[in-house]
């Protein structure tokens, strides 16, 4: 469709993962003629990935911890340092994948907004609707309190979004000081700080790093969510950190690529074992929160392994190297033009005035 208009598409990055998915859905939009603004919250490696992309967007509020009181309070101090910057910038649309803060700004200023999950367990907004909501096809609609109008489904992961425009940089392995003849092990430890965590994740990832460690080929390369998970990664295992056995990275590496030259993943949930899915690489799920319809679409078709016991670990992890030599085959589904194409449509349906 093409624009009628120079109508403000506004995307807020709120966490780490929505840098790299709202990439191409910018840039297409952008060659269709939208304005998009871009705001983003300082929370876990956003800045970082900002910075890695070179993408030029507004950094407005932070990250309040893990307790349920100071996130709350949080979203909404968020809320009213962005209304300055709404009322100035004046958007049309406002699309996320689950900013809150972006929600209810656009409630009060009456914007309309999309937005985009995958984990229909994850404590969304629902007390204060969004207008639309995007969800992957095997995602049930009963799930998402709107009106059936009002959902809109893409095919396959939301990964496939940006993974199939993605080349291998084989750089990353000597940023690390990886060798040829290491087995390696890419490992994300559990969101401890998230709403949905559940303890059983971190029984699980002790196990698999006590585990992993104790294999003589084995390098794994840990990737904590943020810097306190670091210094506590750090102080409880120094010993495999001092001799290189453990390897946390000084700054941010090409997630994409360090997945692809990784024999394997294992993680606790979420976008890095599902961008690994997409890739073909063998990656095996620690998170015991409730399972999503994703994860359960991708354990049943074999893609994805969810370890539930600590048993599992020895039992279930295959610690076997892959060929690394070849390009990646995932194959262009269309999510990405079905995302860019539902945005474009909601922002022409609404039929708003331009901004001058």
């Amino acid at each position: 469709m093409e624009p009628t208009g120079k109508r403000k598409i506004w995307i807020d990055l709120d966490n780490s993962p929505h840098v790299p998915f709202f990439l191409p859905i910018i840039e297409e939009l952008r060659k269709r003629g939208y304005p998009v603004l871009l705001t983003a919250r300082d929370s876990y490696q956003v800045r970082d990935l900002l910075e890695f992309h070179k993408l030029q967007c507004k950094v407005i509020g932070k990250h309040y911890g893990k307790f349920r009181l100071f996130k709350a309070a949080g979203t909404f101090f968020r809320v009213l340092q962005l209304l300055p910057w709404m009322f100035r910038e004046k958007p049309d649309l406002g699309v996320s994948l689950g900013s809150r803060a972006q929600i209810i700004g656009c409630l009060i200023l009456r914007i309309p907004t999309i937005l985009a999950f995958d984990y229909e367990h994850s404590s969304k907004t629902w007390f204060f609707h969004p207008s639309w909501v995007f969800i992957p096809a095997v995602v049930s609609e009963s799930m998402v309190p709107l009106k059936k109008d009002r959902i809109m489904k893409y095919p396959g992961l939301k990964e496939d979004v940006y993974v199939p425009q993605f080349h291998p940089d084989p750089s990353v392995m000597d940023v690390l000081g990886i060798e040829d003849q290491d087995l390696v092990v890419t490992l994300r430890p559990p969101a401890t700080e998230a709403h949905y965590h559940n303890p059983e994740s971190e029984k699980l990832f002790d196990a698999a790093l006590e585990f992993l460690i104790h294999e003589p080929e084995v390098r794994v390369v840990l990737l904590p969510r943020n810097d306190r998970q670091a210094v506590t990664l750090r102080d409880r295992w120094p010993e495999a950190i001092a001799s290189r056995k453990i390897v946390i990275p000084e700054h941010v590496v090409n997630g994409l690529s360090l997945i692809w030259y990784s024999d394997l993943v294992i993680s606790g949930g979420g976008t890095m074992n599902r961008e690994a899915a997409a890739l073909g690489v063998p990656v095996y799920s620690i998170f015991r929160g409730k399972i999503g319809a994703v994860d359960r679409y991708l354990a049943g078709q074999g893609r994805m392994i969810l370890l539930e016991k600590v048993e599992d670990i020895k039992d279930r992890i295959a610690l076997i190297r892959r060929d690394k030599s070849s390009q990646p085959h995932a194959s262009d589904n269309g999510v990405l033009n079905s995302i860019v194409e539902g945005v474009v449509g909601v922002v022409e349906r609404q039929r708003l005035p331009v901004q001058q």
